[in-house]
């Protein structure tokens, strides 16, 4: 790799969160995103040995990287065709949630009921493994799936009846039973389910690993398989699954890493 080329891509190491046109907003931390300009001579981009999405906008090309909430604070490691980008992941002091379940189960379930747990996991992380091509030219402008305060949940370190549990991984918008849920960018329903956590689910591929999820609804309107466009009803908002109550969760998952939503919204 030339010199040249080098800069090209490690100058974008120096990014300060931001965000460009339609594309997500940058934010390098543990759940969020790195928006990288690259070369066009980059045709292969991947991260934790999972393929990362490329797209253009304004005529200029960029990798789009979900960053785990797993990683930690520190330098890491994007994989091109043309050589490593590294990245410098920075703190973030994501709040602590405490929550009381009156139903036990939630907290310690049954060998039964993590059988079907594990089940319902492997189903979805298939889903959250795969890679399909997009559908657009380039990168969609996302919408809300569903009116509401945000409640800035994603990342929470979560404890449920005084026992602590996995970070929050989706963005959970209050809204009353029955409230409208809509495809906030098009993309093909590739998953639905009623689970034991997550409750009545629907899962959309966006194209290139970049999948959202919508948990706890009460109804589901749509068919695996089924092309769904942007601002098209596709469930409502309900309380089933692990809930303290009414409202929407929604998940977006970029090369399996679960996202902070609120980066693909325009501010």
């Amino acid at each position: 790799m030339t010199y040249k080329k080098l800069l090209t891509l490690l100058s974008i190491c120096c990014f300060s969160s931001s965000s460009f046109a339609f594309l997500p907003q940058n934010s390098l931390r543990a759940g969020g995103i790195a928006v990288l300009p690259i070369s066009e001579d980059v045709q292969q981009v991947s991260f934790q040995n999972m393929p990362v999405l490329l797209t253009h906008e304004a005529q200029k090309k960029y990798a789009i990287v979900g960053i785990p909430l797993s990683t930690p604070v520190g330098s890491v490691k994007v994989d091109t065709d043309q050589g490593p980008i590294h990245l410098d992941i920075q703190p973030y002091a994501y709040a602590e949630q405490h929550i009381q379940l009156k139903d036990q189960s939630f907290v310690e379930p049954s060998a039964e009921q993590l059988a079907r747990y594990k089940q319902e996991a492997e189903e979805q992380q298939r889903i959250y493994h795969s890679f399909t091509p997009s559908t657009w030219n380039s990168f969609p402008r996302f919408i809300a799936p569903t009116p509401g305060k945000f409640s800035n949940s994603f990342g929470r370190k979560r404890f449920f009846n005084q026992e602590a549990r996995a970070p929050h991984s989706g963005l959970d918008i209050p809204a009353p039973v029955g409230q409208k849920v809509v495809a906030p960018a098009n993309g093909t329903v590739v998953g639905i389910g009623d689970y034991f956590f997550n409750g009545k689910t629907i899962l959309v591929d966006h194209g290139q690993g970049l999948i959202s999820m919508f948990c706890h609804l009460s109804e589901i309107d749509v068919t695996v398989g089924q092309h769904v466009i942007q601002g098209e009803r596709i469930g409502l908002v309900g309380k089933t699954g692990r809930v303290t109550g009414p409202h929407l969760h929604w998940g977006m998952s970029l090369n399996d890493a679960r996202v902070d939503p609120q980066l693909f919204l325009q501010k």
